[in-house]
């Protein structure tokens, strides 16, 4: 089992950064692919990026690459989705989930993930 909480969401003006935190307990992070997704509203939950069990890859979307940086603390059994140059269209839930897995990769699908957290809301203004 695993337990999920993430923190750090909030209101920030476009252009502004953000950290958002995901704190495990259960299993060392080192044994999951954790991915970070977000959820607009009346919208699906979408893939925003994602770090590999190892920690040394990470993968992220194209509406997100070049401006989010996803990151591993394994001592704090955290991982980071740090968030800089927001844009209004970030806004939404985000969500970090883990999945156990061999392999070296990143599932992007909500689907592959069995463990999720509650959420933490991102607010970006125009």
């Amino acid at each position: 089992q695993a337990q999920l909480v993430e923190s750090g969401g909030g209101l920030v003006q476009a252009g502004g950064s953000l950290r958002l935190s995901c704190a495990a307990s259960g299993r060392t992070i080192s044994t999951w692919a954790m991915g970070w997704f977000c959820q607009a509203p009346g919208k699906e939950r979408e893939f925003v990026g994602g770090i590999n069990r190892s920690g040394g890859w990470t993968y992220y979307s194209d509406s997100v690459k070049g401006r989010f940086t996803i990151s591993r603390d394994s001592a704090k059994n955290t991982v980071y989705l740090q968030m800089n140059k927001l844009k209004p269209e970030d806004t939404g839930l985000y969500y970090c989930a883990a999945t156990l897995t061999i392999s070296t990769s990143v599932p992007t699908a909500p689907q592959s993930y069995p463990y999720w957290g509650q959420g933490t809301q991102v607010i970006v203004s125009s």
